[in-house]
């Protein structure tokens, strides 16, 4: 099967096509070249299958319709691309919809509980990725989530599920996807102990295993992370273990613990180069002389845009919260993109 688009990587950038990402771009005295800016935006696929909280995610307009909701996530896609975003989170178990409520009583697994991969989430998620693939964009695929991971039976069931996604993506040929194992592993909110941070590293590397060979590009298997809560740096087994570091800044509200988390990583005796990226951040300020999407930057990290909309407010706001408005709609989306069209040279939204 033929793609357009390969990601790679080479020491602590990204290389889409063989050449790295912003290749040549500089802003501000910073190196933007080799970075993947991204957005998070798990809930392109996203269903729920308990009727109780379903009816409570109708849009405006009508009832939810989990296909009419992947439809407008592709066609926002185009518009992301052309303001400089070349990597989006998407996750086979979505994310909290309501932010940080602690109950998560809906039911949103591309996953039975047996491990099988549900053929209606793999079609809508094929839309994405084939998409992404035109565009020549990099997702960031997660496999699991801590507020439905329950949804699958045992361990076993765990595996299963990571074997299931990592042959459906070797299946299609994807040479585009980066693989979030889970996201934020050291969450007490897991409940299978293969996904928490003391064992997440096994799971990894068997996704880099049974990928690899079979894989067109440079490392020749599927390149694997998995994220950590807020301001938190992954122990080392993850670390030694990631193709790239993944770092949520949700919470902080000083830039300088951005740059302070950026320069622990490194430090670490077992770092071996890899790039970072914050993939989760729930910080804005983006018209303020210093920020985290800057902090990052400076400090030669990735960024990730997280919005949720917040209560009270409409629906254009917040690409997390069910049922999402994908497109550039509201001031704090539009800040965003302006900032990253700014910085990558690229087209700011009207």
């Amino acid at each position: 099967m033929d793609r357009r688009t390969t990601v790679s990587i080479e020491g602590d950038r990204f290389l889409i096509n063989g050449k790295p990402t912003y290749e040549g771009r500089q802003w501000r005295g910073h190196k933007i070249e080799g970075l993947l800016l991204n957005s998070r935006m798990v809930q392109g696929i996203y269903d729920d299958l308990n009727p109780e909280t379903r009816r409570t995610i109708a849009y405006p307009e009508g009832p939810w319709d989990p296909a009419r909701n992947t439809h407008e996530f592709v066609a926002a896609m185009e518009q992301w691309r052309q303001c400089g975003l070349l990597s989006f989170c998407i996750n086979l178990q979505g994310g909290n919809p309501r932010a940080y409520t602690k109950d998560q009583p809906w039911l949103n697994s591309a996953f039975d509980p047996d491990g099988t991969l549900r053929d209606d989430y793999a079609g809508r998620l094929r839309l994405i990725l084939d998409r992404a693939d035109e565009l020549g964009m990099a997702p960031m695929l997660g496999y699991f989530y801590f507020g439905q991971d329950e949804m699958l039976a045992d361990e076993a069931a765990v595996v299963r599920a990571s074997d299931n996604a990592t042959d459906w993506l070797i299946a299609h040929g994807y040479t585009n996807v980066l693989v979030e194992l889970c996201n934020e592993s050291d969450n007490s909110g897991y409940d299978h102990a293969i996904l928490k941070a003391h064992r997440v590293h096994e799971l990894m590397d068997r996704v880099k295993a049974r990928s690899d060979g079979k894989i067109a590009g440079p490392a020749g298997r599927l390149l694997v992370s998995a994220s950590m809560c807020g301001r938190k740096i992954p122990r080392q087994s993850v670390i030694r273990a990631s193709d790239y570091i993944l770092l949520h800044g949700n919470g902080v509200k000083d830039p300088q613990v951005i740059r302070g988390m950026v320069a622990e990583t490194r430090s670490q005796e077992c770092y071996a180069g890899q790039p970072i990226i914050f993939n989760e951040d729930d910080h804005f300020d983006f018209d303020k002389d210093d920020n985290n999407f800057l902090a990052a930057v400076s400090s030669y990290a990735s960024w990730g845009y997280f919005d949720y909309r917040f209560d009270g407010e409409d629906f254009a706001n917040g690409y997390q919260s069910v049922p999402c408005d994908w497109g550039i709609g509201s001031d704090r989306k539009r800040a965003f993109f302006t900032l990253l069209a700014e910085m990558t040279g690229a087209t700011p939204p009207k």
